[in-house]
């Protein structure tokens, strides 16, 4: 049943039209968007303001979806793939876009949700935070796939449609040295009695070290074990094992824990395990938190909550600012790893940490925490929709001078900034992206609320 969900509305390879187009804009999957007799096509491979052919793929009641196979008048912001998998690998979508562009037209995404939403309007628009736009993702989840036809194993991203395995050497996005393993790893995998059972590496490259998760869904053999040892050894990378899900992953060789990366600006190191969320983008997060930090404004008699905290990565550098910080997290375990990092620089007496389902959080709740004199809030994509309805209930005294959110989807923000701006009372001081995610359509960013 999935597949056929899947497939529906694909347009045979033989019956496909081609359409001459005038694309108006990017939607959030970073195609562009034009008409055809008043019908809405998503072409992907087509930037705003360009003509451009496209054969349609796929065909619903309200709209098209169509690749590009002509540009006839190319945007000013077009440039050269760097990399020779674009088209097919899903892991970039706008690599054809110019880096300055990518980070306009994610501004614009920005601010169209907010006003289409949200119904509000920053008052400022920050200006955005840039960093390394080649070889930046420190965190990833690479696929592997052993290919009886060929006798050989695929290792990298899916494809964008289907969802197969791209046939995949080198990565112009992942670090140099984890992209030089690829083919590397495609020969150790196909080594492995397992291979057929090894179907994800997770990446996790520290300020020292590179570790390397691998999916085993069966029990190693003692050469599949020295396989991956004499792997380790010669490439410097360590070796974990996750047997079922992520709470059984450990390191195999070499057997070291340390994993970890600074915040200079603070003096605050974070240790983490590969299978923690983490920001991808080292470069961006150091400058992002910085920007939180200081666009909260936090002084030294002030008690600051951060929700959805995980591992600390705003609740310690804002405790070298304030006289306290309560960090809020929805799983024990990743509480527990926060008030660990907390121990570990020193902060613990300026931190505490609660267990709270955020998604269900009432007015009560947040009163149960003590008085907070402001907010830093880093939700999921689902976003804070709770939370900000919770600070509704509570009265006018009650609420936070200020609020930063850091937002991994537009719509989600956009949804609740009207609650803050509209029904809470706030005013949407400012608002910017963050390009954590280059090449890409993902769209970061940071607001700013006052009362």
């Amino acid at each position: 049943m999935r597949h056929k969900r899947r497939d529906q509305g694909l347009i045979k390879p033989a019956e496909r039209k081609i359409f001459e187009y005038e694309v108006e804009s990017l939607d959030m999957e970073g195609r562009g968007i034009a008409r055809h007799e008043e019908k809405v096509a998503f072409i992907s491979g087509a930037l705003p303001y360009e003509t451009v052919r496209a054969e349609i793929t796929r065909s619903k009641p309200n709209y098209d979806v169509a690749q590009v196979t002509e540009v006839l008048k190319p945007s000013a912001a077009r440039v050269q793939p760097k990399c020779v998998y674009f088209g097919v690998c899903g892991g970039c979508a706008m690599q054809h876009v110019h880096p300055r562009a990518q980070v306009a037209i994610k501004q614009r995404v920005l601010e169209d949700n907010l006003e289409r939403i949200g119904k509000v309007k920053p008052e400022i628009i920050l200006r955005p935070i840039m960093g390394p736009t080649w070889h930046y993702r420190y965190r990833a989840r690479l696929t592997a796939r052993y290919v009886a036809k060929k006798e050989s194993v695929l290792v990298g991203f899916f494809e964008k449609q289907p969802r197969y395995v791209t046939d995949m050497t080198s990565c112009q996005i992942l670090p140099e040295h984890v992209s030089d393993l690829l083919p590397i790893l495609r020969e150790v995998i196909g080594k492995l009695s397992i291979r057929e059972r090894m179907p994800q590496i997770e990446v996790a490259v520290g300020q020292e070290n590179t570790v390397l998760v691998f999916r085993n869904l069966e029990k190693l053999t003692e050469q599949d074990e020295d396989i991956l040892r004499q792997f380790a050894d010669a490439h410097s990378v360590d070796v974990w094992l996750q047997p079922k899900g992520p709470d059984t992953v450990y390191p195999f060789y070499p057997q070291r824990e340390a994993l970890y990366y600074d915040l200079p600006e603070f003096g605050v190191r974070m240790p983490y395990r590969p299978t923690d969320f983490t920001q991808v983008n080292f470069h961006i997060n150091r400058v992002l938190v910085g920007r939180a930090v200081r666009l909260l404004d936090v002084q030294p008699n002030e008690r600051v909550a951060d929700f959805f905290c995980g591992l600390g990565n705003f609740t310690l550098p804002l405790a070298t600012q304030a006289a306290h910080v309560v960090g809020v997290e929805g799983a024990t375990q990743l509480n527990e790893r926060a008030l660990q990092n907390a121990q570990v620089n020193g902060l613990a007496h300026k931190t505490e940490f609660h267990c709270r389902n955020l998604f269900e959080v009432t007015a009560d709740d947040l009163r149960g925490l003590g008085r907070l004199d402001k907010y830093l809030v880093d939700p999921p994509r689902e976003g804070a929709e709770a939370l900000c309805l919770a600070l509704a209930d509570l009265a006018l005294e009650e609420r936070p001078q200020r609020i930063v959110y850091v937002s991994c989807n537009p719509g989600s923000l956009a949804r609740d900034a009207g609650i803050l701006v509209n029904q809470v009372g706030y005013r949407l001081k400012s608002a910017g992206v963050v390009n954590m995610f280059p090449h890409t359509a993902h769209v970061e960013s940071i607001a700013v609320f006052e009362r």
